[in-house]
């Protein structure tokens, strides 16, 4: 059984508000220290390395944080 993506879709509704999304993703990185805390931790361990995640869910400023 193969996992392999073959080809990424997607669908950008208006690229246009591709700075304002950076802005708020910064803003929330700058009001959550814990963001900062979290990304060194596993920066240094890579608990993840190696395998790919997919979420299906709506991604607010906050929660993009935690995905990059």
């Amino acid at each position: 059984m193969s996992t392999a993506v073959k080809e990424l879709t997607y669908d950008i509704a208006d690229i246009n508000l591709a700075d304002k999304g950076r802005f708020r993703m910064q803003w929330a990185a700058k009001e959550m220290p814990v963001l900062d805390l979290l990304e060194a931790r596993f920066k240094q361990e890579q608990p993840f390395k190696g395998i790919r995640i997919a979420a299906a869910m709506h991604v607010t400023s906050e929660t993009a944080n935690l995905m990059r």
